[in-house]
């Protein structure tokens, strides 16, 4: 078997990132402009800021485990009493655009300022200057790849292009950022989100569970990365909490875990790549 593992701090077998994509009420005006008037469906993303990051919040003080959360600039300015409760408790804190628009590689004027739109937000209501960058849904350009590099940014986390981190090739040839890689499989979206205009089956705890807890077994055979994505209006409804903390006891039961923010995990990768 192609080793795979990788040299991670304390001599660690795996590494583990919690990541919460803070959207709010983004996600659905992003989506469709019109849902502005349709204060049910923005309900769910408030109902994210409102009750769900303080019990995440709460369950990972419990565990002792810091997270990197991706907040678009829109959810720092609407709701920053949340936001400066994840800076309080000692999480990272990461760039997800300004409004959660979906990069466009036709109008990159566009990509621009949602980029500096955030970064300005997060900035003066937070005084953060993210070390990370995460695209909304995934999506990114070229142009996108420049402004990271542009502005300096030490890691991306918007590509499935491996398991391990890897380095994020630039369009122009120019500085390559440290790629921290995920996965639909391991993102709770495809399990938990539901629209009445677009909708799909909301999986049970059990099926996500053995999902999750059987692709960490066989990285956790091959040595590496783990990385899961959650959103707190999705894994911050009451059953889905629970799974959160049976998810970070089932890890703690293996050997040479290192729980770590996408920080850490990107500066220690980079430090074993030139040893």
């Amino acid at each position: 078997m192609i080793d795979m593992s990788v040299r991670w701090p304390g001599g660690a077998r795996v590494a583990v990132a919690l990541t919460f994509d803070f959207d709010a009420e983004t996600l659905w005006l992003s989506r469709d402009p019109s849902n502005a008037r349709r204060p049910g469906t923005l309900s769910q993303g408030a109902y994210g800021a409102k009750v769900a990051v303080p019990m995440i919040l709460r369950t990972l003080k419990e565990a002792g485990v810091k997270a990197t959360f991706f907040i678009p600039g829109w959810t720092v300015e609407h709701h920053a009493d949340r936001a400066e409760m994840i800076l309080r408790e000692g999480h990272e804190i990461g760039h997800h655009s300004y409004s959660h628009a979906w990069p466009d590689p036709d109008h990159p004027e566009k990509d621009v300022e949602e980029m500096e739109r955030g970064l300005e937000a997060l900035k003066r209501v937070l005084g953060v200057v993210p070390k990370g960058y995460r695209s909304p849904a995934g999506e990114t350009t070229d142009e996108l790849v420049r402004l990271l590099d542009r502005h300096g940014f030490a890691y991306d986390s918007s590509m499935m292009g491996d398991v391990n981190p890897y380095r994020l090739p630039h369009p122009d040839g120019g500085r390559q950022l440290v790629e921290l890689p995920y996965h639909w499989s391991l993102d709770d979206a495809p399990y938990m989100l539901f629209s009445v205009k677009t909708p799909r089956p909301i999986m049970t705890n059990s099926h996500i569970r053995e999902v999750w807890q059987e692709e960490f077994r066989e990285i956790h055979r091959w040595g590496g990365f783990y990385h899961l994505v959650m959103h707190p209006q999705l894994s911050g409804r009451p059953s889905r909490i629970a799974l959160l903390r049976e998810m970070i006891a089932f890890i703690r039961g293996y050997e040479g875990v290192w729980f770590a923010t996408c920080a850490e995990v990107a500066a220690a990768w980079a430090a074993q790549e030139t040893r």
